[in-house]
């Protein structure tokens, strides 16, 4: 069997522990899909009617509920990643890790494993999250290809913040400290176009909010799902995706090897 074949079936191996971990503690999941559901419910029933009204074209909560969606769907993938940084944390801390490297597995599997296993976590939350929005009003009018074009989006951003949070988990010395680390990413939906348009901003904060790279991502979902314009937001989206994920994996590559040398 050749180097590549033990690569992959360690990964599988790996990939169907973090399975196992998310069966065997339902409680976080279910943290991590509840935030988000309970952020939407707030800001459709508390502030939707006023938000809604505030809105090019008005429309009041119906609006509100369309247009504020796309953010939750992303507020949703940075708080399930955050389970990530604590699982990796986890497995450095409480010496299994060590006992990985004791034995004839592919140093890759591990961080891989953790990757697949989030990824899966990830998007059964954004499906939990879009059924709930589907049933209090949420109206997308998009077709098949822009449905898979949306889901496909939402799978890249959320593949380059599990790396980030790999990379996170592996530099915490502790699992409290993995826990507030990717707190900031909670953060940059609602200083983005998550919740409000950016033009109704403080000239600073929305020179902020258009140039992070989660308002470019809620602008695409929100053109595909919606048909309003995407521009080159969807170029712009990708482009951040794509430079996040090489970055965090290359510091959660060193950073595991250099722990791995300690």
């Amino acid at each position: 069997m050749t180097s590549l074949a033990y690569t992959l079936t360690d990964s599988a191996t790996m990939f169907r522990r973090q399975l196992r971990h998310i069966q065997r503690y339902p409680s976080l999941t279910g943290m991590l899909i509840g935030l988000p559901v309970v952020f939407l419910l707030l800001f459709v029933y508390v502030f939707g009617g006023t938000l809604g009204a505030g809105l090019a074209g008005g429309g009041g909560r119906a609006a509100y509920i369309n247009y504020i969606v796309p953010g939750i769907l992303l507020f949703t993938v940075t708080g399930a990643v955050q389970g990530t940084a604590i699982s990796v944390a986890m497995d450095m801390t409480e010496g299994i890790v060590d006992r990985f490297r004791t034995m004839a597995i592919s140093r890759a599997s591990v961080l891989t494993g953790h990757v697949l296993g989030s990824l899966v976590q990830t998007m059964l939350g954004i499906a939990v999250v879009l059924g709930i929005s589907l049933a209090i009003g949420f109206r997308p009018n998009a077709t098949a290809v822009e449905w898979l074009a949306a889901v496909g989006l939402l799978a890249a951003i959320a593949f380059a913040l599990i790396w980030l949070s790999v990379a996170l988990g592996l530099v915490s010395d502790s699992v409290e400290t993995a826990s507030n680390l990717p707190m900031f990413l909670t953060l940059l939906p609602f200083l983005g176009s998550g919740f409000v348009p950016t033009d109704t901003m403080p000239a600073g904060l929305r020179w902020f909010a258009d140039l992070q790279p989660f308002t470019p991502v809620i602008e695409t979902l929100r053109g595909l799902l919606l048909g309003s314009g995407i521009g080159s937001s969807a170029v712009v989206a990708l482009a951040w995706c794509a430079v996040v994920a090489l970055l965090s994996y290359l510091w959660a590559k060193r950073s595991f090897h250099r722990r791995a040398a300690l």
